[in-house]
């Protein structure tokens, strides 16, 4: 067992904190945005249903070593929500100092400062954040935790699909429900699909669509949700957005677990650091099917990510920036597409979405993957300006389009 210092083991709240990262590994696959996205370059003609999404994917967390060597050099990737700014100059200087540090487990207590520092800035107690290497985790788990074959999982259709990979292993049905005309969760829908409901997932931003969920509706499924079901609010895009966050719910003691990660507006997705927060009850819960020891140089990044206040809105600005520039050109060029409020965009080709996503990878160009409800979408994730100018180009083409240009 590895060794930790008297003084740490001799804190309640470090015990409690041990005791969540160092439970019993799960026997399940964990499956996160990068594993969809790569699976679907893997095999991107097949229907890829979630239970046979080959196994190197659950294996590897970058791009699978099938493809190397069959990727070009200087192809786009728009197709995994990343942030290609990748960490703020703070986190890289953090991680390199840490790095030195990496030969013990936490020697610094990194675990108790970034759990202190999440519960300050969200009012709520340090016994209501756990830290998990990414969210992908805590959104398996929960769904583990809190469903059955008898208690259903309920999400929006379209949606982020990793959940019900994991309502796959609980035996649980799952339940898809269609986003309203303006592409919200339909929260009506979702609370009565089942009586029996254990978990209802909504993604705010959703993904992937990029489209709100007002904070009102999510009050509103939260007050009038099945008795004993948990409301799973996934906010990985928030920062991105000028959605409303629900936190103050669990200050309140209402049952509702938080996702949050540093995958996205803080640039950290092949680091691996994220959060669940909750009634420390329902968080005990999550732990209870896995988890382990954090990497020292994640939490110190996430620690100077956190203490950066104005690491968010710079990095708000420069993503909408470059989103409202696409949308710009794809208005000026005549494409429809579902209006963003993150750095995901569902965009209508008026063909079926496989066959342009053939094209534009014979194009250098590598979007994400489609969504069966939406048939002649495509979804593409906001990259760097000059990134998005070679989609543009290559869109262009594969529709067959002189491009109209904008300055």
């Amino acid at each position: 067992m590895p060794s930790s210092s008297s003084s740490d083991l001799h804190s309640g709240r470090s015990r409690r904190s041990f005791l969540r990262l160092a439970g019993l590994a799960a026997a399940v696959p964990l499956l996160s945005e990068t594993q969809l996205a790569h699976a679907a370059l893997l095999e991107p003609q097949a229907a890829t249903p979630l239970h046979t999404i080959p196994k190197s994917s659950h294996r590897h967390g970058g791009r699978a070593s099938k493809l190397a060597g069959a990727i070009p050099a200087d192809a786009v990737f728009i197709n995994a929500n990343e942030n290609p700014m990748g960490p703020s100059p703070a986190a890289i200087a953090a991680i390199a100092a840490a790095a030195a540090k990496g030969g013990r487990y936490d020697p610094a207590n990194y675990v108790d400062t970034l759990t202190d520092l999440v519960a300050k800035q969200n009012g709520i107690s340090p016994e209501s954040v756990a830290i998990y290497a990414g969210s992908t985790e805590p959104l398996h788990f929960s769904v583990l935790a809190f469903t059955s074959p008898t208690r259903p999982y309920v999400m929006a259709d379209p949606g982020y699909e990793a959940g019900a990979t994991a309502a796959l292993d609980s035996g649980a049905k799952v339940i898809r429900t269609a986003l309203t005309k303006d592409y919200a969760h339909d929260v009506k829908a979702m609370v009565n699909a089942s009586p029996d409901t254990g978990l209802i997932y909504i993604c705010n931003p959703n993904n992937p669509t990029g489209s709100l969920t007002s904070r009102a509706d999510i009050l509103w499924a939260l007050e009038n949700k099945p008795a004993g079901s948990v409301l799973l609010v996934d906010e990985a895009y928030i920062h991105l957005s000028k959605a409303e966050s629900v936190v103050d719910q669990v200050a309140a003691g209402k049952d509702i677990i938080i996702l949050r990660t540093f995958s996205k507006v803080y640039g950290m997705a092949g680091i691996r650091a994220g959060l669940a927060l909750g009634r420390p009850d329902l968080l005990d819960m999550l732990a209870r099917n896995g988890g382990n020891m954090l990497p020292t140089t994640a939490l110190a990044a996430a620690i100077a990510s956190l203490s950066d206040p104005e690491l968010v809105p710079r990095r708000r600005k420069a993503i909408a920036d470059t989103r409202n520039a696409t949308l710009n050109w794809l208005d000026n060029n005549g494409f429809k597409y579902i209006p963003s409020d993150s750095n995901c965009v569902m965009v209508e080709t008026g063909r079926p979405s496989r066959e342009v996503i053939m094209a534009l990878q014979a194009e250098k160009v590598y979007i994400g993957r489609p969504w069966p409800i939406l048939p002649t979408h495509i979804r593409i994730t906001v990259g760097l300006p000059e990134e998005m100018e070679k989609f543009q180009t290559a869109f262009a083409k594969v529709m067959g389009k002189t491009p109209v240009m904008t300055s």
